[in-house]
């Protein structure tokens, strides 16, 4: 930290003061925002910073002058957070930039047009950061992390105020957003309903007239959420709006939307290209992939032990521990096609003992009642179509279309 004279840092304060009164004074809103944007740790908000360390009476200039006492309240707890976020206190840093986000919020509530919109955007991203901060703070002195909760209901009250009629309502699927993140973040996932009911079923919300990074955003993480939920066909559906409209230069959302959207394909029965996870370094689904197309069933079960953490973090463990169905069914295929070259009259019997070695060369070790079991799964999920001869230990398979296409519909469907 640089030495600053007293006369410097009166400079610096009473530069932003200025700064700040005048965009809101012109509705500048570009201007707003540099100035609220703590997490940028932009020089001249550092600099500003020890400025008001070696100045300690800066509330003395804001009330000097009716231009800024306008603003007072805003202004001194502000002033504070960027002290206390300077020196390193995120608590404390919190703490004012939550009383400082409640005061502005009330004075944009104040203002008819939407023109701080994108100020007040920064003020929702900002104040969901400092308190993932300040909960790692409190965490590492042992204390339980509280603030991240606290900038929710924070959040929720900004919703409040966009959600009504007007130019304003725009915001909303912003803020919705930045709920999701913190949602997701403290594992209180099932709080999203309340605001997806209020973006899906209000009448106020036309979805398409939100700005695409917004769309796209909320996309992904309802789409998300149909994955927990295990409503395929409804997560394709977002997942891929997602993806169709993110920016196509934005590699690693891409690849964000893909970890999901992937695990959703292939329990669909659509298989993704192999270029496609080179591009987006999306290897641990390679040999999935691979699996799924050998009928492999070694190979998958290794591949999840293999990436287990990985899958786990994003919660499609459970998704991709379930094509194991899917293998089960390739593997029948492949036995069918082998035992059709070999004898044509009766390659639609396939004799329990056989599926039985198939699974001992692959290292999988079954009796033939497991075998039973697993044939009479598939039959049940649609997977294979025929019926079970379980006197002769053979399975008897359609002669018409025996092991029919997902087609984009979930297992069982």
């Amino acid at each position: 930290m640089a030495y600053v004279s007293m006369g410097e840092a009166h400079r610096r304060i009473t530069e932003y003061l200025n700064r700040f009164c005048d965009s809101v004074s012109y509705q500048d809103s570009s201007t707003l925002c540099r100035l609220l944007s703590f997490s940028s740790n932009s020089a001249p908000l550092l600099s500003l910073a020890d400025a008001l360390n070696v100045f300690q009476d800066a509330s003395s200039l804001i009330r000097q002058s009716d231009k800024f006492s306008e603003y007072g309240e805003i202004l001194a707890h502000l002033f504070r957070s960027l002290q206390s976020y300077r020196i390193g206190n995120l608590v404390e840093a919190y703490l004012a930039y939550e009383k400082f986000a409640n005061a502005f919020v009330q004075e944009f509530r104040n203002w008819e047009s939407a023109w701080a919109l994108e100020a007040l955007y920064v003020v929702c991203y900002e104040i969901r950061i400092l308190a993932e901060k300040a909960d790692k703070e409190l965490t590492s002195n042992g204390k339980s992390p509280e603030k991240l909760k606290a900038a929710g209901s924070l959040l929720m009250k900004v919703f409040g105020v966009l959600a009504g009629k007007g130019p304003k309502r725009v915001g909303a699927l912003y803020v919705t957003c930045q709920l999701f993140k913190t949602y997701f973040k403290l594992g209180t996932v099932n709080l999203c309903r309340s605001v997806i009911r209020s973006i899906e079923t209000a009448r106020i919300f036309d979805f398409e007239e939100f700005p695409r990074r917004d769309k796209v955003t909320y996309m992904y993480y309802t789409g998300r959420l149909e994955v927990f939920n295990e409503n395929f066909p409804a997560a394709d559906t977002k997942l891929s709006y997602a993806l169709q409209h993110c920016i196509p230069r934005r590699d690693r959302n891409i690849r964000m939307i893909l970890k999901y959207l992937i695990p959703v394909k292939l329990s669909l029965g659509i298989i993704p290209k192999d270029e496609l996870l080179q591009n987006y370094n999306l290897h641990e689904y390679i040999k999935i992939v691979q699996a799924l197309k050998k009928g492999d069933l070694r190979l998958l079960r290794h591949a999840l032990q293999e990436h287990e953490d990985r899958f786990l973090r994003s919660g499609v463990y459970l998704v991709l521990e379930k094509l194991e169905l899917q293998v089960y069914q390739r593997l029948m295929k492949k036995i069918y096609i082998i035992q059709k070259l070999s004898d044509p009259a009766r390659a639609h019997q396939l004799k329990l003992e056989v599926i039985a070695k198939a699974l001992r060369w692959l290292e999988m070790d079954m009796d033939l009642d497991e075998v039973e079991c697993i044939m009479t799964i598939l039959i049940y999920k649609n997977l294979v179509k025929g019926y079970l001869a379980h006197k002769n230990k053979v399975v008897v398979l359609s002669k018409q279309d025996p092991f029919p296409k997902l087609n984009g519909k979930p297992v069982g469907s």
